[in-house]
Formats: C-alpha cells, structure tokens, sequence
C-alpha cells in the first residue's frame, strides 16, 4: 500500500456481506447461449440490475450506512450522486429511518430521481459539474451535521462492493476473467480485491466509453486523470476515479477498455432481447467491450457484473436522434 491509503481486508468484506446480508438481495446469475455464440465466450451475468434500488450500489450504501454508530447517524447522511448512489443511500437511510440529503446534477434522469424522492430523501439540485456538486454538499453537510457517505471513495463502500463478486465467485466455478464497468471505481475496486483474496487465477478486466476514457488514461499515466466534458450514453459512468479506487485498481486491474457507445447500445438491446431483463447502458459497456473484439477472452468463462437497470424506457437509446 501506498502512503496512508488502507485497503479493505477480507475480513471487512466479510463483515460488510454479513451486515448487508438481511437488506440486499443475493442477485441471480444469468446465461444466453445466442450471447455466447455471438461473443465466442461462456458469459455468467451477475444481475445487480435486480438488485435493491436497481443497482449493486445497495451493497455499499447499505453497508456503510450500518456501519454507522448511533451519533453517528442521529443527524443523517449526505451525499452528490448522478443517480444510483443516490437511490442506495435513500434507500439504506430509509431502513435506520434516518434523514437523507441528496445534491443532484440538475440534469440526472427523471427515473432516478423521482426513485430518491420515492425513498423520502431531501433532494437539492446543484449544476451538473462536480465543483457545483461539491459545493452544494458542503453547504448541506454544514447546515444538517449529516455524515457525509462518498459514492466510492470510501472503505465501507468498497468492502460493501466487493460482496457482488464474492457472490459471483461462489456461484460460478473456474471463470477466467470477470468484467465491470468503471465510473467512479467502487465496484471495479471491490472486485479486485474479491478476486485477489477469493479467487487468485481470475483476471479482472473493466470497461469504458471511449467518451469518458479518464480511467484508462489514469492506469496509462499512473496518476489519477480528472473526467473533463464526458460525452457518453453512459451517465453512470461520468465520475473520476476515487483515491482509494485508484490506487487498488493499478495494482491489481489486468486492463481497462474503452468501448464505443454504438457497441454498447447494441449490448444493451441484447441482453435485453435474449436474457429478457432491462437493463442501463452503463451496465452494458462490459459486454460492449467482448462485442468489439477481446481475442485473448475467446472460448473463456468470463463473469460480467450488470451495474444497474436504472433506464427511462421512453429513451432507449437506439431510439435516439443522435
């Protein structure tokens, strides 16, 4: 380890899957042979889409929601989130009936927010930049005492992310690779250290827009690369790497790729025509990238984790003008 940065331990995840265990569901684990046969490899899709809130953030949100001690948590929590964060954290406050207060881009997707109303948090809408953001946190934090509970970068987050690969693990023996997209880092972080604890021989592989490709330029640099003017489908994909996140991702991620958008819509109506379950395009950039051509991943046994399902239907995306 780097500096001060402390990663999560197998003990934590543990703990984290034990607390989180009562308020999460232990998501299925799906398969298509017409997917296999188009990809040229045996996928096992770990569907956090069905998860509570429609995305694995549950697990983090909920697990360092509970972590919490009652001081702790008698003020409430507090967070900025595009989206699915945003609905775990209204979620897990929800379940300790606790306040929550939400700092939205103005531009988040009505299906999103209309989910973190629906949890009884207080939402206040900031400009869709993460100075505004910030800015607008710091104002509530200050205003409300409210703990402050990262999107990613935060320990509790991780261990509470790394239990979907656990899971997946259990479940699926002898993979070769498992695949997450990578926003912020949470659950690209936590399936690190699932694999690198748990489950030594896989290769972790993420992916990404081409159009918010910071990520991949951070690992190339070996530096944290700031997300600058994004231009993706995939909203949940728009953040810059967390400081934790980053610096267990470059030890242990085996690569990132960038995906076009046109690869990923056309995942994303796949799985949704074959596997028959809705999903959001960030959730889809995985699968995008096995679409474009990964030769070393042919006739392997790859885990894909599906983010979240969190999408307005009356914009899917092959539908749009663009």
């Amino acid at each position: 380890m780097s500096g001060d940065i402390v990663h999560p331990t197998l003990e934590h995840i543990r703990a984290a899957h034990d607390r989180i265990r009562p308020h999460v569901h232990r998501t299925p684990v799906m398969t298509s042979g017409s997917i296999d046969s188009i990809s040229g490899s045996s996928i096992f899709f770990k569907c956090e889409n069905l998860q509570k809130v429609g995305a694995f953030k549950a697990r983090g949100a909920v697990n360092a929601v509970m972590s919490l001690n009652e001081n702790g948590a008698k003020k409430g929590v507090a967070t900025h989130s595009s989206g699915n964060h945003a609905q775990a954290l209204a979620y897990a406050a929800s379940l300790r009936g606790i306040p929550c207060h939400i700092v939205m881009p103005r531009n988040a997707p009505l299906v999103k927010v209309e989910a973190v109303r629906g949890y009884g948090a207080r939402i206040v809408f900031c400009e869709p930049t993460l100075a505004a953001r910030e800015e607008a946190l710091e104002e509530v934090v200050s205003r409300t005492k409210a703990a402050f509970i990262p999107p990613y970068d935060d320990p509790r987050i991780v261990a509470g992310q790394a239990t979907a690969a656990i899971e997946l693990f259990e479940d699926v023996q002898d993979l070769d690779a498992v695949m997450t997209p990578v926003g912020g880092g949470g659950l690209l972080s936590g399936t690190c250290l699932a694999a690198k604890y748990t489950s030594k021989r896989v290769a972790v592989i993420a992916a990404e827009p081409s159009g918010a490709d910071d990520a991949y330029r951070s690992l190339a640099r070996g530096r944290i690369v700031p997300s600058e003017d994004p231009n993706t489908i995939c909203d949940g994909l728009l953040t810059s790497l967390g400081k934790l996140n980053f610096d267990i991702i470059s030890r242990s991620v085996s690569r990132i790729v960038r995906v076009e958008d046109a690869s990923t819509i056309k995942a994303m109506r796949l799985i949704m025509e074959r596997l028959k379950i809705v999903v959001e395009p960030s959730a889809c950039v995985t699968l995008g990238a096995l679409l474009e051509g990964q030769e070393d991943l042919l006739g392997k046994r790859i885990g894909i984790i599906l983010s979240g399902g969190n999408v307005d239907l009356s914009k899917l995306p092959w539908n749009d003008p663009r």
